[in-house]
């Protein structure tokens, strides 16, 4: 193997290679619930809709998401599409009763755009349709592992899967199915991010790698705070629940865990449009507000 050939190949490999040992026994964590389906083997992405977990496998998958009753771990529902994606990684919510998911993989860097289609999720199985929405990087092909949605605009934003660092990419405020739309850099990311989760009040993004968690300020993308996240064999999965996080893992059977946010987390979010609004309503109407 030449030399480049075999740097190229160390890039590709190295995340893998980062993830096998990644974690820390030692951080508290609360097992939630155990994928029941044999068909979710490789759960790269995870969204809390309606009450029920929602999940994709990782690249080689048809296009199908899994939607999962965390009191049982059992599949309830399947949505399914054709034709296949090319490499989905992660997925968002998209509002009531729909999600995001990003065919935004590309580990050689070879696509000259990747995409974003929104779907139905729910109890019950369902093949549907979805319209693409194309997505293009002002700067050449980059492979991205993270798609979030901020809570209160709907915008759309792209964390790239950089070896040392990734940057973030804003979508268009409206997207069209009719002609590419261009992205843009807007923030800078830590290295190896796999999934990431806005904050409830758009304040923050939490994005993790395999090993650790890094709370960033919005719209800044300054980074608040970092912390270890639980040992897990290849952790591609996380999600907001209450005031809590889901983590998920590749592997048949894996066990999705709960983590409690950080007292910075709170903070940052209280500084959000949405938690200023609300404090503004409280003191209007001489309320108590309280943040769980």
């Amino acid at each position: 193997m030449g030399a480049r050939r075999l740097a190229a190949a160390t890039v590709v490999a190295l995340p893998f290679l980062l993830g096998a040992a990644s974690g820390s026994p030692d951080v508290p964590a609360d097992p939630v619930f155990r994928f029941g389906d044999p068909d979710v083997v490789e759960s790269s992405g995870l969204v809390v809709v309606d009450g029920l977990v929602v999940t994709v496998n990782d690249s080689g998958d048809s296009g199908r998401v899994f939607v999962v009753d965390p009191t049982s771990g059992e599949t309830v529902g399947v949505t399914s599409w054709s034709p296949d994606p090319v490499d989905v990684e992660a997925l968002a919510p998209a509002g009531a009763g729909h999600v995001w998911v990003a065919d935004t993989g590309d580990n050689r860097r070879v696509r000259d755009s990747v995409s974003v289609l929104r779907v139905p999720v729910g109890r019950g199985d369902r093949t549907v349709d979805p319209e693409a929405y194309e997505l293009v990087y002002p700067d050449g092909a980059r492979d991205a592992e993270a798609l979030v949605r901020h809570p209160l605009t709907g915008r759309l934003f792209v964390i790239t899967k950089g070896v040392f660092a990734g940057s973030v990419y804003a979508a268009p405020p409206r997207l069209r199915a009719d002609r590419p739309n261009p992205l843009v850099e807007v923030g800078q990311a830590p290295g190896i991010v796999t999934d990431a989760t806005f904050l409830p009040g758009g304040g923050g993004v939490v994005m993790r790698t395999y090993s650790s968690a890094h709370l960033a300020a919005h719209p800044s993308w300054e980074q608040v705070a970092s912390w270890t996240l639980p040992r897990q064999d290849q952790g591609e999965g996380i999600a907001l629940a209450g005031s809590g996080l889901l983590l998920s893992t590749e592997g048949a059977r894996s066990e999705v865990l709960r983590v409690p946010l950080p007292p910075e987390a709170r903070t940052t979010d209280l500084g959000s449009p949405a938690w200023t609004a609300l404090r503004w309503l409280a003191l209007a109407r001489g309320l108590p507000l309280s943040v769980g």
